[in-house]
């Protein structure tokens, strides 16, 4: 008997962790790339204020 394309489901589970891999490491980039533009804001606003008060 020959195997078939569905007797071994590995490739369901290399396409799944490679999904949960990259969903992990998207959010990761979001979250830092939305932490970097707050602390720029804040830098920003400090500069200004700093300005106001020279």
């Amino acid at each position: 008997m020959e195997a078939g394309p569905f007797d071994s489901f590995g490739w369901i589970e290399i396409i799944f962790s490679g999904a949960v891999a990259l969903g992990l490491g998207f959010w990761q980039l979001w979250s830092v790339n939305r932490e970097i533009a707050k602390d720029k804001e804040k830098a920003a606003k400090k500069a200004e204020d700093a300005a106001d008060d020279a």
